[in-house]
């Protein structure tokens, strides 16, 4: 059992509870179990102790003077015959019940020790890359928790190395496009299959600018789940959020035809967020929206409160998202069937959204256009 400090050490985290209640199950669980040895190793000598003295009685190794007409006698005598049987009766009984202690004593034990077991051959499979290995829930209820929580243990490093490999093949799919134009535009300028001019330049260059997205695009990913992400927080207007992200892609929905319109309620309070962070999730909302709407569609940014939330919601009147796509649509690297994006910008989005303690929803159908929500904590009054 390892020793923990007394007082929080410096480097506990400020706010969290100290010691941590994983630490207090440790202590009471190895309470028990030193109880448990202490009592057996009591009980043992306490037996053998008395079972010693009953045999000797017994047997008559032991002489105990006892008074008869007020005189003593050494015993056993032929006049306590009834007396000898029946001690040699209650010596059984007590043997029988010793045995019967110890028996219940083992089985405790093995109750217990069997589950510990099993999750320690299982532990030691997991070492080995063996994510799919489980335990029996079995034994006593700290010990049925110990094999809950390896259990739980188990499923996320199964369900992390599942994704750990899905990234990776998807990393390597998402780069191998932009690498291979890029391969081949500067293949055909070095062999004069192309001239070096400023057009074939400039698709080399943006590719260069598509894997750079993608790579920031995958860091801000990364750093977001891992929780490592750091948020530059300050006061946030969100009628000013609002009217600087449609400033910036009203030149965009003109020129596809759309109407882009940004709605803030009155009296709205500030936000403690990172106002460059809630952008970036507010742009890749709209950006999408442009991507799916049509020419005469419509695009709405609305900012309003809900109880001590603020939502932000971007719809638009595009051909809607299948059921089917829309519980996946915040998934990284998912794409629809008509997709032409990296599959990242609605992740991205989820795990900025989260970082600051929030959540983000879709709601959508095909041909009624899409809805997406995003809720945030406001600050107390």
């Amino acid at each position: 059992m390892p020793e923990y400090p007394r007082h929080r050490p410096p480097w506990w985290p400020e706010g969290a509870a100290f010691p941590p209640d994983a630490w207090q199950r440790q202590r009471r669980f190895a309470g028990r179990i030193a109880f448990l040895a202490i009592g057996l190793i009591v009980l043992t000598i306490a037996a053998c102790t008395i079972s010693f003295w009953v045999a000797a009685l017994n047997l008559g190794w032991i002489e105990l003077p006892l008074m008869v007409e007020g005189m003593p006698m050494p015993f056993p005598s032929r006049n306590l015959g009834p007396a000898l049987w029946a001690s040699r009766f209650g010596g059984l009984i007590w043997f029988a019940g010793v045995g019967l202690i110890i028996v219940l004593v083992i089985r405790a034990i093995r109750r217990l020790i069997g589950p510990i077991s099993e999750v320690m051959q299982a532990a030691q499979r997991v070492e080995g890359g063996d994510y799919a290995v489980r335990v029996r829930e079995r034994g006593p209820r700290d010990v049925r928790r110990l094999g809950r929580a390896f259990n739980a243990m188990a499923t996320r490093l199964e369900r992390n190395e599942q994704d750990r490999r899905r990234l990776l093949a998807d990393v390597t799919h998402e780069l191998r496009t932009p690498l291979t134009i890029l391969q081949g535009q500067l293949e055909g300028l070095l062999d004069g299959v192309y001239p070096r001019d400023d057009a074939h330049l400039s698709v080399a260059l943006e590719e260069t600018r598509v894997m750079a997205r993608l790579i920031e695009d995958l860091r801000t990913l990364t750093l977001s789940e891992a929780g490592s992400l750091r948020l530059e927080r300050e006061s946030v207007d969100p009628g000013e959020l609002i009217a600087e992200v449609a400033a910036a892609f009203e030149a965009q929905a003109a020129q596809a035809g759309i109407r882009l319109d940004g709605e803030t309620e009155a009296a709205l309070p500030a936000l403690d967020a990172d106002p460059t962070r809630l952008r970036e999730v507010l742009s890749n909302l709209i950006a999408n929206a442009l991507r799916y709407t049509p020419a005469d569609g419509e695009i709405r940014l609305r900012a309003a409160r809900a109880g001590e939330s603020l939502c932000l919601t971007v719809s638009d009147t595009g051909r809607g998202i299948p059921a089917s796509d829309v519980p996946h649509i915040f998934d990284r690297f998912y794409k629809g069937a008509d997709s032409r994006g990296t599959g990242l910008g609605l992740a991205i989005a989820k795990s900025l959204v989260e970082a600051h303690g929030g959540t983000i929803t879709a709601e959508s159908a095909p041909g009624q256009g899409t809805t997406m929500t995003v809720r945030l904590p406001l600050p107390a009054e």
